[in-house]
């Protein structure tokens, strides 16, 4: 019993000293890209959770509880969780791109973006980036919201600045106009 409660407070120590490490990593991955202060804390917060299922699951063994009622258990939470996310599955895969988003997305919060998608022409420069949509503001001064597993899956075509956006919106009203005159 002893050596038990040993084991258990040293994955305490174990657990706060990885959390602090990878904290600090994070808030510095987050300065680094220049990335908001809310949007790293949302994934400092999806971590820790992550952390803290795994210390929770290896206290259990610690303290002998067997693999089959961990079995039980964990099988009973994950029917409940895919049940709620079957009918929306769209909510995983959106916080799942919203993870890649933070660590390899190569645009940032100011960054004049076009996002190529053959039924609506989104041109304009990224106001936000939440959990769930990178909030960008159409030249018109229009605010679009496009989901974050979308724009992993569509080409985005980033413009150096302002005056290159409005080029290029010029040219494709241009090309438009031509192609209706043609008609």
């Amino acid at each position: 019993m002893i050596l038990q409660i040993g084991l258990v407070i040293l994955l305490i120590i174990g657990f706060v000293i990885i959390s602090r490490i990878i904290n600090n990593s994070i808030v510095l991955f987050g300065k680094k890209k220049a990335v908001a202060d809310v949007r790293v804390s949302y994934v400092i917060k999806m971590l820790q959770l992550g952390l803290i299922a795994i210390g929770v699951l290896l206290t259990c063994l610690i303290l002998g509880v067997g693999y089959g009622q961990l079995e039980v258990f964990f099988s009973s939470v994950f029917a409940v969780v895919g049940i709620a996310l079957f009918a929306q599955w769209s909510i995983l895969s959106n916080i799942t791109a919203s993870l890649i988003i933070f660590f390899g997305f190569p645009y940032h919060v100011g960054d004049w973006v076009k996002v190529v998608d053959k039924d609506e022409e989104i041109l304009g420069q990224i106001i936000d980036i939440s959990s769930f949509h990178v909030i960008i503001q159409r030249l018109s001064g229009d605010v679009v919201t496009y989901p974050n597993s979308l724009i992993l899956q569509k080409p985005v075509i980033r413009f150096a600045d302002e005056k290159a956006a409005r080029h290029m919106s010029q040219y494709m009203e241009k090309l438009t106009d031509q192609q209706d005159t043609q008609s």
